[in-house]
């Protein structure tokens, strides 16, 4: 009697399809963390104004030196520092500790980006040395399409409960707490609710042209 085995590998070739939502998200999310996300954001139609009077020039300003804390090797003085035209800090002491917070999970991201960016090189390199490759081409079909499923899943939740969603988000990554804010804090001023609905839905889409495209490449040894 004889007994079949798995082909030897192959929870590295399942490990390529898992890396592939982790690393087209990411993609995403770097492409939202550029100037040129920001100058788009604003100017979305019905985009809100500012109740309490900051203007476009000032909103992108702001956000600019926000983003480039983010991305920086900078540590919170960057935006500690910077002040309004009449002396007062732009961001007051719960905001700069969450943006803290938000830097160390950019960052966090950022790693984990270029980690399984590196991941899938290598497990190409893999494949082709083993006489894997039509079966890595497999995977990685498989992850554009467990990439779509996903994005599919979160377009609804953030279309049909928004709120819901994002709490949940922020409860993931922050403490509880720390990411509420008064209306008038300059960190609901420039990216008031209405922005991170944009960020997701644009993330969302972004990806999913990811997926779309490597699904065309791959199709044919799928």
């Amino acid at each position: 009697m004889s007994t079949s085995h798995p082909p030897r590998g192959l929870g590295l070739l399942h490990l390529a399809t898992l890396l592939v939502p982790v690393a087209l998200v990411l993609t995403a999310v770097r492409i939202l963390l550029t100037p040129a996300y920001l100058q788009l954001a604003y100017r979305l139609p019905g985009f809100p104004r500012d109740p309490y009077g900051m203007t476009f020039e000032d909103r992108l300003y702001w956000a600019e030196k926000a983003r480039q804390y983010l991305l920086r090797p900078v540590d919170i003085d960057f935006l500690a520092e910077l002040r309004f035209d009449d002396g007062t800090p732009v961001f007051n002491v719960r905001e700069l500790a969450h943006m803290e917070d938000v830097k160390r999970v950019v960052q966090g991201s950022l790693r984990t980006w270029y980690a399984a960016l590196v991941g899938l090189v290598l497990l190409g390199f893999w494949a082709r040395r083993r006489g894997r490759w039509m079966d890595f081409r497999r995977a990685l079909h498989r992850g554009g399409w467990l990439t779509l499923i996903l994005m599919g899943l979160m377009a609804l939740a953030v279309v049909a409960a928004f709120g819901v969603f994002f709490v949940a988000f922020h409860q993931v990554f922050f403490e509880p707490g720390t990411w509420v804010f008064d209306y008038r804090d300059t960190l609901i001023r420039l990216f008031p609710e209405r922005f991170w609905q944009d960020v997701f839905l644009i993330g969302a889409l972004l990806t999913v042209v990811m997926a779309l495209v490597l699904l065309y490449f791959t199709r044919a040894e799928a």
